[in-house]
């Protein structure tokens, strides 16, 4: 691949990458010393130019660092997930400390993210077992939603600001409404259990080769994400290597489509901002590759699915290209908002990042 761009973090190891939402140039890392197993963090602050990736600020943390989000309100600020439970809020103006500190979770914040509708919001995560939601002007939070298990990702609907989305360590992708009442559950109103087969409609589904999908034994949802274009489909995955992807009007309806290839845990997804079919995913196998979950190609012998309605037949999601440059366990990918459509940032426990044109790895 000859179109990559490389940038060091000597000493720390990334666990999250993220494009700024307003330039093309500007991205960010969280990273963490001694592979967040002890020691302090390190937010980079990268710009590109002729001369490559240059490094243009770093923030420092007392503990690891585990994701990031830039904020939807302000182009110079972002938020870091910290180990010791915090939130930090940095201004790239502001030198050394964070802006504001948000502590209430008691255990490490693993996951970040702002609500890209309202932009007056942010959600995180925690080993805790809750997500909490919160306003970049106060301190304290202003929702806690309880899950009850150690909660690795949670993300805002991406047009629809009372939608939350959380996975978790118990198999489960749940998505709350902030729209209904908090004693209905605390906001709650979906629970699909990921690893388990189609219990609504007709009770089952089947895959491409005809064979009943019984599902597969429960395990860690690392990850998960919003599809861009269809904001009803959600892509999770985890410990066991397959990559699903869901239609949350159907709960009990099973997987829509399954996409397996990676060889070790996959640690995070992310849609494509440029097609509704594309999706990235990186994983401990030491790779990132490109999928199609097969949505916009033809299904044969498939009668009309009414709306709202899972097929009888889950999809077989296809590999479009493999990116196996990092030497260490992959935890970060991103895709830039801009350009042609096809530029990924890849980061990894090798301290390292990489930029690389995803485009140029899809076959035919």
């Amino acid at each position: 691949m000859a179109s990559t761009l490389e940038f060091r973090t000597p000493g720390y190891n990334p666990y999250a990458v993220k494009y700024s939402p307003y330039y093309d140039s500007r991205l960010a890392v969280a990273t963490a010393a001694n592979y967040g197993i002890v020691g302090n963090g390190r937010l980079f602050c990268l710009g590109l130019s002729a001369a490559g990736v240059q490094c243009e600020k770093t923030f420092e943390t007392n503990d690891a660092q585990y994701d990031l989000a830039w904020s939807e309100i302000n182009e110079n600020q972002l938020i870091v997930a910290c180990g010791d439970g915090s939130i930090k809020l940095f201004d790239l103006g502001v030198e050394n400390f964070p802006v504001m500190n948000f502590h209430e979770h008691k255990r490490e914040t693993f996951s970040v993210c702002w609500n890209p509708v309202t932009k007056d919001s942010f959600i995180s995560s925690s080993w805790d077992g809750t997500v909490k939601v919160w306003s970049p002007t106060r301190n304290a939070s202003i929702k806690t939603l309880p899950l009850g298990c150690c909660t690795y990702s949670t993300s805002y609907c991406p047009s629809n600001p009372a939608l939350i989305s959380a996975v978790s360590g118990d198999s489960s992708l749940r998505i709350f409404d902030l729209r209904t009442p908090v004693s209905a559950k605390y906001h709650l109103t979906n629970v699909i259990p990921v690893h388990a087969p189609a219990t609504g409609g007709q009770g089952y589904s089947r895959l491409a080769d005809g064979t009943i999908y019984s599902g597969t034994v429960p395990n860690e949802v690392l990850t998960h994400d919003w599809n861009k274009y269809n904001d009803t489909v959600i892509a999770t995955a985890g410990v066991d290597r397959v990559i699903r992807t869901f239609d949350i009007r159907n709960p009990a309806g099973g997987p829509l489509a399954l996409m397996t290839g990676h060889e070790y845990a996959v640690r995070r997804v992310a849609w494509s901002p440029h097609a509704s079919d594309i999706l990235v995913s990186a994983s401990y196998d030491m790779s990132v590759r490109v999928w199609t979950d097969g949505s916009t190609m033809p299904q044969h012998n498939q009668p009309p699915v009414p709306s709202g309605r899972q097929p009888d037949t889950v999809r077989a999601g296809t590999q479009l290209g493999l990116m196996n440059r990092h030497t260490e366990f992959v935890t970060g990918v991103d895709w830039c908002l801009f350009g042609a459509g096809g530029w990924c940032a890849s980061a990894g426990w090798d301290e390292r990042v990489l930029l690389w044109d995803a485009a140029s790895l899809l076959r035919g």
